[in-house]
């Protein structure tokens, strides 16, 4: 199945997919979440509440080494989760794994088949979307060799404090190159020292 399949918001490199995350929570697949670029979106918004995990659960378990990141955009007025688009510099990661670097490389997500994320206490409460991203660095050692799993949950927040100022927004596509250290890097031999993550710095309350 290819990976525009599941995409929202397309990144630099497309691969064929192996995994996907259709569902959040424990919600039915693709109920809240879009199955496809920004033309078929999910039939409902998630109610969910700040300060609290919420779970990206995957239709087969990760199967690729690699970083796991979760990026959030606040729907603008006018607008719900269910049309807006999600365009321009509006997203913020805030969630990160980082790998075990010990005669190997690997990372927590890998064989995992549910992600869960903190959705930050001081968001201010309102529609958002909620972008999960799976970069898979098995064959990533040439420009163009990682391949990315992307999926878009729409969710309403509620009971945040509204404090979130967020230093980095980033746009999809846009936030990286196909050259950027943590995406084309041969994680094998030899094994990296240490290894940053692309995108921004994950934020914070």
């Amino acid at each position: 199945m290819k990976l525009s399949t599941v995409l929202v918001l397309l990144v630099s490199a497309i691969a064929e997919g192996h995994y996907t995350f259709p569902s959040v929570g424990n919600s039915a697949d693709w109920q809240y979440v879009r199955t496809t670029a920004n033309f078929q979106r999910a039939p409902g918004i998630l109610n969910v509440t700040a300060g609290h995990a919420l779970n990206y659960n995957t239709k087969a378990s990760i199967s690729h080494p690699g970083p796991m990141a979760v990026y959030i955009a606040k729907v603008p007025a006018g607008q719900t989760a269910a049309t807006w688009d999600g365009k321009g510099k509006v997203w913020s990661k805030i969630d990160q794994d980082y790998p075990t670097i010990s005669g190997s490389i690997t990372w927590p997500s890998q064989g995992q088949k549910s992600i869960g994320v903190n959705i930050p206490q001081c968001l201010q409460n309102g529609d958002y979307l909620l972008r999960a991203e799976h970069i898979g660095l098995h064959s990533a050692s040439s420009a163009g060799g990682a391949q990315f799993y992307v999926s878009c949950a729409q969710i309403s927040v509620s009971g945040g404090s509204g404090s979130f100022s967020p230093r980095n927004h980033v746009s999809f596509p846009g936030a990286f190159q196909a050259t950027d250290p943590g995406i084309m890097i041969n994680i094998y031999y030899p094994v990296p020292k240490s290894y940053t993550p692309p995108g921004p710095a994950v934020e914070s309350c």
